[in-house]
């Protein structure tokens, strides 16, 4: 687990999450809404670092970028996890998927794994 951003410590080993508009007050041990960041002993943790479920490259127009570099591509990566339950949402069975299966999937992706893939190398 990495130490999450966007946070801040409270009295009582409790966080105030800054990643989202929730703005989650969590308890130690509790969640966020979006159910990847832990609380643990006051410290804020990302659940889902290095935890790519999903890549793919696209053509810019599909992204809402669609006006940068018309004709070229976006290479999208994904972890789990939603602050949203939207009804229809194209891809709740990545974002919505339990914690439990969160922490079964690799750990093993680096940032610079990343970036090459991206650069198509």
């Amino acid at each position: 687990m990495k130490e999450a951003q966007l946070y801040k410590k409270l009295a009582d080993d409790k966080v105030h999450c800054h990643l989202c508009a929730h703005h989650c007050v969590i308890v130690d041990k509790g969640h966020g809404v979006c159910q990847v960041r832990e609380n643990q002993e006051g410290t804020l943790y990302t659940l889902v670092y290095g935890r790519v479920i999903a890549r793919h490259v696209d053509p810019i127009e599909k992204k809402p970028l669609f006006h940068f570099y018309p004709g070229s591509q976006a290479y999208s990566i994904a972890t789990p996890g939603c602050n949203f339950r939207c009804q229809w949402c194209q891809n709740a069975d990545i974002s919505q998927i339990q914690r439990e299966q969160v922490i079964a999937l690799n750990d093993g992706v680096k940032p610079a794994a990343v970036v090459s893939a991206a650069k198509g190398s």
